[in-house]
């Protein structure tokens, strides 16, 4: 088993999943976000999370993009895998898959179709810990998994050697803050907020970084962010998170739907040049007058992003 940092600590994108078909990766794509990434000086790559479409795409696709990845990153920063599936035995296939390919963590949310009463999560959790090869993150992802993570379930989670962390995605300052004062009881272990609107403060206040959708575009700014929150800069951290605002207002609203997060990132990442805009079917992408709102606001955002 590899070793992660004790926390993991930092801006961990959720990558996206750059496509050049339904089912065909767009392999020059993945490169230059990769680089795209890396040069922005993020902590890790978080691939088939739910920016990436992980569910939307096939297990063939899925190995691929992690042996890929992995190839590409060299073990310049840890690669962490997300292993969310309504399928048990999937689950761990693409876990151990991922350990051959060289990443170093995985990622797992709740099944989403049945969902588990606390007591089955944790026995799910139970069945499938001795089987994986690496690390594991929690993901609390009610608004999409149906089920929140409970607090006697993360104390549990927390006396698991296999288990290292945990990726909150309620948007629930309490939730966060009940989760943060549990890190006493395990020294090391990893809390990341989801909802990069909550970034600035989730760091000021004990979290490790954040898995934010938009470092994919401007990562850059995400790392100034948390670098400034976790030297406790307050002025720096405010202004910082108030472009992290205007990029969820220019960008994640538009759209009517709850997909235009990810339409409005991949449509910017085709403006900046990094790869194409095509969505996992069955979700299209951005109509015209859609994607010209999106080049207006990546041309008004830039010259912050630099600040």
């Amino acid at each position: 088993m590899k070793r992660l940092p004790q926390p993991l600590a930092g801006v961990v994108p959720p990558m996206l999943t750059p496509l050049e078909d339904r089912d065909a990766l767009d392999c020059a794509g993945l490169e230059r976000l990769i680089d795209h990434l890396l040069a922005g000086g993020v902590h890790g790559l978080f691939v088939l999370g739910t920016t990436g479409e992980g569910p939307n795409h096939s297990y063939r696709l899925r190995r691929e993009l992690v042996a890929r990845t992995c190839q590409i990153v060299q073990g310049r920063v840890p690669v962490l895998v997300g292993i969310t599936d309504t399928s048990f035995v999937e689950s761990i296939h693409l876990a151990r898959q991922s350990a051959e390919s060289g990443a170093d963590g995985l990622v797992l949310a709740p099944p989403f179709y049945h969902p588990p009463g606390p007591p089955e999560l944790r026995a799910y959790l139970e069945h499938l810990l001795p089987e994986l090869p690496l690390p594991l993150f929690l993901y609390n992802l009610p608004s999409l998994t149906k089920v929140s993570i409970t607090l006697d379930t993360i104390r549990w989670a927390m006396d698991q050697p296999g288990i290292a962390g945990i990726k909150d995605s309620s948007a629930s300052m309490i939730y966060f803050h009940q989760v943060r004062a549990l890190l006493p009881r395990r020294p090391g272990w990893t809390l990341l907020i989801g909802p990069e609107e909550l970034l600035g403060e989730a760091v000021l206040l004990g979290g490790h970084g954040g898995i934010c959708g938009g470092a994919n575009m401007f990562p850059r700014l995400y790392v100034n962010l948390f670098k400034a929150a976790h030297a406790g800069d307050i002025p720096r951290t405010r202004a910082l998170q108030d472009i992290v605002g205007q990029v969820a207002d220019r960008i994640y609203g538009v759209g009517a739907h709850a997909s235009a997060v990810i339409k409005g990132i991949k449509t910017a990442a085709a403006c900046l040049g990094i790869c194409g805009a095509r969505m996992a079917e069955p979700f299209p992408p951005f109509h015209e007058a859609e994607q010209r709102r999106i080049e207006q606001a990546v041309r008004d955002l830039q010259p912050l992003i630099s600040l």
